[in-house]
């Protein structure tokens, strides 16, 4: 996901005349309140972020939440690598919903990028009051390591392991380049004395942290770089782990809902009598554009909901069906007024010059739904003004913010429990999430607890999808065979220049963006603009190899510069991949790369057409350039499963519109890559690299598609230009 500007700048409004004083009591308040929630009589806190209690046991808090991606615990080996913490003795719990839990770390990364560079100048009091006017604790734009962890919990780790050993030097009688720290002791070599974490800690939480604490070098690291057993996985083993669906209190009822079908349509009329006659029923809840069941459970609500027959308006919005929408992004570009242009040298003399060879393509992507195996389901008890809220969400303290406004709450009076969730790829952004307020409003009118569930059907019907967009592409080859012109015009809900950059070494290039939003909720979806700009960039390079009659792995080795991280990342895709070597018949090799989140990923595909003439992936081989890799064996899952989601994305998941609303509704109609249809083999290879530490969650997925559809040209001959790929490359 990315990060808007306007909340940055939002941010910046709220931070201007704000004096020191003010700055400094007000992190200092968020402090103590974040500490007074973890922290017990016995326990040192030497950051807001971790504990370390009498018994050496390490409790570390972790900002992002859980959904299977593992960067809990590769936070905690960055934390607990500079710590010099003994891992046997390290636990990761989710940090509270609370504003001292706001990540100010993230902030400072997203703030430097936005920045175009580092935003160290900028005070730390600033980028935390910043976190938490935002409220930033979010997970997301694969920003857990390289923000996170690299700004912030590396951070924490060893200004706490230089505060230990300063108490373990006032104790000892010693000087502090006498002591070493190492698997939670401090030692003293020269007396062959050395003390314990767990006895140091409490009173070492009453030094000021050091200002500036280096950090350790390459090859100097005992838990970064290895693979170690995930934290998380016992509890999903044994089944403690607590999902929004597993919520279970006292007296509690349980919900569900219909929306309205059309986005924007809102509730006209209802007769709740038919749903009330249902034994199990105990409520009917009308919100603007939903109507809720209240029973005694999911099922008796179930069968109440579908006895009665709302009835809706379209808001307006009853001509709108994807064709449609496609046909007004060609007519917005046709109108020439782009919102942003970007790029260098002149293009249309480029394109215009005598013997140069030039081409076209239009490139149509559908909306896509994130699928996540499960479908929303929070509960919520309010009672004596007070709102609690148990919800797997990517950003627990928006999701207390706007819990408080939908039921008209202080903040302070919403206590919300973030659980761990069972899938998110940006689905889970509250912003984006109507059943927060939804689940707010309807405990707001009852007097029990209410777990409100999401049905399959509701949550593809209704989702937050990853927009619908298009683009027209015009370049030409010079007659040195290199890409003398390249023109992308593309029309989507937001720019991504700064998120995806365009690294290909060409004299004219201009990319422009042009704004089309519809009915329907466009929110992060996994890697969010860098697999349309991935697909539009990489067929498009594939296209123009083909023009230059060249070799696409070699055309493209011509536009990166000498020495690059891209030019490295091809040559080892080549090398790992076995370009040009001898394909069996009727299979295709084709390539892509991409950059996004401050990683490089170059996948080459391998792939064949089967009897119903849909693609079948035999191999992809992925380099990676990442910067440092914390965890390699998390770091191939990453990669790996960013591969099956952008295959499965490209071949066969699409979401339309009729008359205004979707049209699929479950798995039977929205069809996910199975087993069978996965590759056979991936293989994944992360380049050593100094470069700065790059996130892992996302970049994995972009170059799959596009890698998909130049290897099924180069075995069909057949250019698919529109997503999903289906059987479109089978010849005619």
């Amino acid at each position: 996901m990315g990060v808007k500007r306007r909340n940055f700048l939002i941010g910046s409004v709220a931070l201007v005349g704000a004096g020191a004083f003010g700055i400094s009591w007000s992190n200092s308040s968020a402090l103590k309140a974040a500490k007074a929630a973890t922290v017990k009589p016995g326990e040192g806190s030497l950051s807001v972020w971790f504990k370390i209690a009498a018994d050496d046991k390490i409790t570390i808090y972790s900002p992002h939440i859980d959904f299977g991606q593992g960067s809990q615990t590769a936070l905690a080996q960055m934390l607990a690598d500079e710590l010099d913490a003994d891992w046997a003795h390290v636990v990761v719990e989710q940090a509270p919903a609370l504003p001292g839990f706001a990540n100010d770390a993230l902030v400072s990364g997203f703030m430097g990028e936005i920045l175009g560079g580092p935003a160290a100048y900028i005070p730390d009091g600033l980028v935390k009051l910043a976190a938490r006017a935002m409220p930033a604790q979010l997970t997301g734009g694969s920003s857990a390591i390289r923000f996170t962890g690299q700004l912030g919990f590396r951070t924490a780790g060893a200004g706490a392991r230089a505060m230990l050993i300063e108490e373990a030097a006032a104790r000892l009688g010693v000087p502090v380049s006498e002591l070493t720290a190492a698997a939670s002791k401090i030692s003293h070599s020269k007396s062959d004395r050395s003390l314990r974490y767990g006895e140091l800690a409490e009173a070492a939480a009453k030094r000021n942290p050091p200002a500036d604490v280096p950090l350790k070098q390459a090859g100097s690291h005992n838990l970064i770089g290895k693979s170690v057993a995930r934290l998380d996985i016992p509890a999903k083993v044994d089944g403690s782990a607590l999902y929004g669906i597993d919520v279970a209190l006292p007296n509690m009822r349980v919900a569900t809902l219909t929306m309205a079908p059309v986005r924007g349509g809102k509730l006209v009329s209802l007769d709740d009598k038919p749903a009330l006659a249902i034994k199990g029923v105990e409520k009917v809840i009308r919100l603007e554009d939903a109507v809720v069941v209240v029973a005694s459970g999911y099922w008796q609500a179930l069968k109440g909901l579908q006895a009665l027959s709302p009835k809706w308006d379209d808001g307006g919005h009853a001509g709108l069906n994807s064709a449609g929408i496609f046909a007004n992004q060609d007519k917005l570009r046709a109108a020439n007024k782009p919102d942003e242009t970007h790029g260098d040298g002149d293009v249309a003399a480029a394109l215009a010059a005598p013997g140069a060879k030039r081409t076209k393509a239009d490139y149509r992507l559908p909306f896509v739904h994130h699928a996540t195996m499960e479908p929303f389901a929070i509960a919520a008890h309010h009672v004596a003004g007070k709102l609690d809220v148990w919800a797997g969400m990517q950003d627990p303290l928006s999701t207390r913010n706007l819990s408080a406004e939908a039921a008209g709450l202080d903040a302070d009076h919403v206590t919300v429990h973030p659980l761990i969730i069972g899938g998110g790829f940006g689905r889970r952004f509250p912003q984006y999430s109507e059943v927060i307020a939804q689940t707010a409003k309807v405990a707001m009118q009852c007097p029990w607890p209410v777990k409100l569930i999401w049905s399959r059907e509701e949550d593809v019907k209704h989702g937050a999808y990853r927009c619908i967009s298009s683009a027209g592409l015009e370049g030409a080859v010079g007659s040195d065979g290199k890409i003398s012109a390249f023109k992308m015009d593309f029309v989507q809900t937001a720019d991504a220049e700064k998120e995806v950059p365009f690294f290909y070494d060409v004299a004219a290039s201009q990319r422009r963006f042009f704004a089309f939003k519809t009915n329907q909720v466009d929110g992060y979806w996994r890697a969010v603009n860098a697999n349309q700009i991935g697909f539009y960039v990489e067929t498009f390079i594939d296209e123009l190899a083909h023009l230059a009659g060249a070799d696409p792995m070699g055309f493209r080795r011509q536009h990166l510069k000498p020495g690059s991280r891209h030019l490295k990342v091809l040559d080892e895709a080549a090398k790992q991949s076995g370009w040009g070597q001898p394909l069996p018949p009727g299979m295709g090799r084709g390539v892509a790369m991409v950059e996004c989140f401050g990683t490089i990923v170059c996948e080459v595909v391998e792939a064949s057409l089967r009897e119903d003439g849909y693609p079948q992936v035999h191999k992809v081989t992925a380099v990676v350039d990442c910067g440092m890799v914390v965890d390699p064996r998390n770091a191939n899952a990453q990669i790996m499963g960013g591969i099956v989601m952008g295959l499965s994305s490209g071949v066969g998941e699409e979401i339309t519109l009729e008359g205004g609303a979707v049209v699929q509704t479950n798995f039977g109609d929205y069809p996910l890559i199975k087993l069978a249809e996965a590759p056979k083999q991936i293989a994944v290879h992360f380049l050593a690299s100094d470069g700065e530490v790059g996130g892992l969650g996302e970049p994995g997925l972009p170059p799959a598609t596009p890698a998909l559809i130049n290897a099924l040209f180069a075995a069909t001959g057949v250019r698919v230009r529109n997503l999903p790929i289906r059987d479109q490359a089978k010849p005619a």
